[in-house]
């Protein structure tokens, strides 16, 4: 049995029609057995999650595809009762689909859906977890596939998420250059605060903690892609029980201009000021508010929090084990 949560509105409102024309009839056609979730405005996937989950807890091997972009998935992770119970399928229709690009998950979504069927063996793969420390605000824990970060990558994300002009480059299939000029507008307006960074290692118990006089921003990533195709953190591996960091310290807006185009590639680390790390857990403490995002879903700004590797945490259908 498919568990499928469509979300409709994904892709600027062209996910119900992903639905109608391809998917639906393509189910229709296969041996496949499943139940369908439709969610019918923001924050319902979680919801559906949290019931398919406790309705069928008992499943070890439940499997719940999601059909929309990353920001579905993240949500669905919300509501996911125990994830080491669940076989994960994504069926991308989103605007950045970050997560099926370092998966290999195929971009179109039939083929997704077809990858699906063909009951390949999931891969295991890690989540991260994120929990704000902020002491005048609930404490608040959210799991992340793909990354997490502080500073200008989340403004990015949270203007994103209402842009109008987001729509109208999805619909012309344009989708990923709406990231690429709103960063650009951030940059520009985008001020530096000051940062404590903490990374620990699991490993071999080692700790290490900096300053930022001012940064840019930190990004904390289980995949390589964020951001519509930005691979700010090319060794990125999401079953190796590491987080890789990128952070964006005390460099001109001039220099990061000019670094920003080469990170489609991965190859922004010739400027001095952008430094990687890796880490199994890392905390920041800001010396101001900034947005935060998880997969490129933003709920709030905050001065801090902790970040941790659930190694091994879920199970996804991909195109092979690697």
């Amino acid at each position: 049995m498919y568990h499928i949560i469509i979300n409709p509105a994904s892709r600027s409102g062209r996910g119900a029609k992903i639905w109608s024309e391809q998917i639906e009839p393509a189910l229709k056609k296969s041996d496949a057995v499943y139940q369908t979730y439709f969610s019918k405005k923001a924050g319902e996937v979680k919801h559906l999650a949290a019931q398919i989950t406790a309705e069928y807890k008992d499943d070890p091997d439940l499997k719940l595809i999601v059909l929309g972009g990353d920001g579905t998935v993240n949500e669905a992770l919300q509501g996911i009762a125990d994830p080491s119970k669940v076989i994960l399928g994504y069926i991308p229709t989103g605007s950045s689909n970050d997560l099926a690009r370092d998966l290999g998950i195929p971009k179109e979504p039939k083929a997704a859906l077809d990858l699906i069927l063909r009951n390949v063996a999931p891969r295991v793969m890690d989540l991260g977890r994120l929990t704000y420390l902020d002491k005048d605000q609930p404490e608040e824990s959210r799991l992340f596939a793909v990354s997490c970060g502080i500073g200008f990558d989340a403004a990015v994300c949270a203007e994103a998420m209402h842009s109008p002009i987001k729509d109208t480059m999805n619909r012309i299939g344009l989708g990923k250059l709406t990231y690429l000029g709103i960063a650009l507008k951030q940059l520009i307006t985008a001020r530096k605060v000051s940062c404590t960074l903490t990374t620990e290692n699991a490993v071999n118990g080692k700790q290490t903690a900096f300053q930022l006089p001012r940064f840019l921003f930190v990004t904390c990533m289980s995949h390589r892609y964020e951001g519509g195709g930005f691979m700010f953190c090319p060794p990125a591996t999401d079953n190796d029980g590491i987080l890789d960091l990128c952070c964006v310290g005390n460099i001109s807006k001039v220099l990061v201009l000019l670094a920003l185009p080469t990170a489609f590639f991965g190859k922004h680390y010739f400027v001095k000021g952008i430094d990687a790390y890796t880490t199994t857990q890392m905390s920041i403490t800001a010396s101001a508010p900034l947005w935060v995002h998880t997969d490129g879903e933003v709920t709030r700004k905050s001065c801090g929090f902790r970040v941790e590797c659930l190694p091994g945490a879920i199970r996804m259908i991909t195109p092979e084990v690697k």
